[in-house]
């Protein structure tokens, strides 16, 4: 498939996909929100300032999983102690994603993708001029993306920008299949999730997507 006849179905998935989502995860955004709010004071969605196609700035809507309190320009996994800022009902959406739901707006507002790099926030410099010199910043950031499923809060800056650029230049139906698929297995499991201070119980292993992984060494 030729790649602007596909980036045109790409985008027209983001839409079609995240209107879809949207409706069906009505009711579960209606029960997260109200867990919110239950479990401590603060607003129910949270915005930040991240880094966007073009290296743009756009503001990522998120669910709240952290109390008020904490610095909302810093990297999670910058955080000295996660469980003094991570809520309770915010430790169960963070682990199972759903923090990452209302991000479907920003895919519909076309400033992300379904599949894609993850934004950045804009400190996170050293990853941030990795992704600008190898050509990351071409492509829409993803909801879900390669380095997701590739190891996540564990690998480290160089290796994410590697593997997000390597996904900007060989971008492909194919490709967004397999994340997708991967993405599910990652969130049941778990896999690669890391909060600041803590280390993940997978990280000795590192028993990643090694399918989707062997398509950049083939590249």
């Amino acid at each position: 498939m030729r790649l602007w006849l596909f980036l045109k179905l790409k985008r027209t998935m983001d839409i079609l996909l995240s209107v879809v989502m949207l409706i069906v995860f009505a009711p579960l955004f209606a029960l997260v929100a109200v867990l919110i709010k239950m479990d401590s004071p603060g607003s129910i969605l949270f915005a930040q300032n991240r880094v966007g196609r073009g290296g743009k700035l756009f503001r990522i809507y998120k669910f709240r999983s952290m109390y008020t309190h904490v610095p909302s320009s810093v990297a999670t996994k910058n955080l000295l102690d996660s469980k003094l800022c991570i809520t309770k009902i915010g430790r169960v959406l963070r682990k199972s994603s759903i923090d990452e739901l209302p991000q479907l707006i920003n895919v519909l507002k076309g400033e992300m993708s379904l599949i894609g790099p993850r934004p950045l926030v804009p400190e996170e410099r050293e990853i941030h001029e990795l992704r600008r010199e190898l050509g990351a910043y071409t492509v829409r950031p993803g909801i879900t993306g390669l380095s997701q499923v590739n190891g996540r809060d564990i690998v480290d800056a160089k290796s994410k920008a590697e593997t997000d650029a390597w996904y900007a230049s060989n971008i492909s139906l194919w490709l967004d299949v397999k994340i997708v698929f991967y993405s599910v297995l990652c969130v049941v499991t778990a896999r690669g999730v890391q909060e600041g201070g803590e280390t993940p119980s997978d990280a000795p292993e590192e028993e990643t997507d090694t399918r989707v992984r062997s398509e950049r060494r083939r590249a």
